[in-house]
């Protein structure tokens, strides 16, 4: 008769050490960030366009808290993203706020309600459901933007917005000097917030939820509570991203709340991937320069081109990517189940 297999008891001290792993710094996450901030010296003349990158890789950001950990799908993303540029816009136009920083923080506070209030709304449903009542979402604020246009300007957009300088010393320049100083430090702060939710219990619980619903009920995760309060968190972060559009260009309009925004910002994700923060940031890297050089090569057909990059990703990136990983995968699992045996 077999003798019982003896397994290893699972400590407090085990999971600490996990959670402390996972959080661990790896060398190419260093090197991405030096090479970002390494653009402030030496691409000055690129300042303009950075501050674009910076500024879309924050939105990517907002959109893969609930994408890639979360599994909840959004064609309505922009929403959020208009909401929080016109809520600075308004701030600045009408003297109520105008240091930067400060505006900044209203206008995500007053997202991520707006966030909490639709993520009822979202929850209901399959995914087919959530795409609608996204877009939904998107267009309604789009026309109440619209219809109000002695409060918002209408299609002529948001105007006459008064943004003082950063800290009270760094005026925003033509050049994009501080413009971009501004957005790459707003972004590596958020990154550094949503980097520690996604490697804590909470956002492991998310895991959870997004790989089985029913099965995270069924050990107690409160699965509704967890995906409002990453919607909200999402929603926060977009509402950002659109204000510091806002405060950058002095400007907001109509177009900020566009499906077409949403669109590219999917097709950012794509390109990067989903579930490790950086997808969006390199996503929306490779997508810019592609959007600027192939707008300058041939300017009428840059979409059929971007359309041709989508379909080689689909079919030809995701297969070999696959092919690539499943080995390690299978190794890694072997090694995993050999050490396992031993310890036992």
């Amino acid at each position: 008769m077999n003798s019982p297999v003896k397994t290893k008891s699972v400590t407090a001290s085990d999971v600490s050490g996990l959670f402390a792993a996972r959080a661990r710094w790896h060398p190419l996450e260093i090197i991405f960030w030096l090479a970002a901030f390494s653009t402030i010296f030496l691409l000055p003349s690129k300042h303009l366009i950075l501050t674009e990158i910076a500024i879309l890789a924050l939105f990517a950001l907002s959109l893969d808290l609930i994408l890639g950990y979360a599994g909840i799908i959004s064609l309505g993303h922009a929403a959020f993203f208009g909401f929080g540029a016109y809520v600075a816009g308004l701030l600045g136009k009408n003297g109520i706020i105008t240091e930067p920083l400060l505006a900044l923080i209203v206008s995500g506070l007053a997202t991520s309600v707006l966030g909490f209030v639709t993520s009822f709304l979202v929850l209901r449903g399959s995914d087919l459901t959530r795409l609608m009542v996204t877009l939904g979402i998107a267009l309604m604020l789009r026309e109440l933007a619209n219809r109000y246009r002695d409060i918002t300007g209408g299609a002529d957009g948001l105007q006459g917005i008064v943004v003082d300088p950063v800290f009270g010393m760094f005026r925003f320049d033509i050049f994009g000097h501080t413009a971009f100083y501004y957005s790459l430090g707003v972004l590596f702060v958020l990154f550094l917030i949503a980097r520690r939710i996604v490697n804590s219990p909470f956002g492991l619980s998310l895991r959870a939820v997004k790989a089985n619903p029913l099965r995270a009920s069924a050990i107690s995760i409160s699965v509704d509570g967890r995906l409002v309060a990453i919607y909200t968190l999402a929603a926060a972060y977009a509402g950002i991203a659109g204000a510091l559009l806002t405060q950058t260009q002095a400007f907001a309009s109509l177009a900020y709340f566009d499906f077409d925004r949403s669109a590219d910002l999917l097709l950012v994700l794509i390109i990067g991937g989903t579930g490790y923060l950086y997808g969006g940031l390199i996503g929306a890297v490779v997508f810019k320069v592609l959007h600027d050089y192939l707008s300058i090569l041939t300017p009428q057909y840059w979409l059929f081109w971007m359309g041709l990059l989508l379909v080689l990703i689909v079919l030809v990136g995701r297969e070999r990517i696959t092919g690539w990983t499943t080995p390690l995968r299978d190794l890694a699992s072997r090694l995993d189940w050999r050490a396992r045996s031993k310890k036992s």
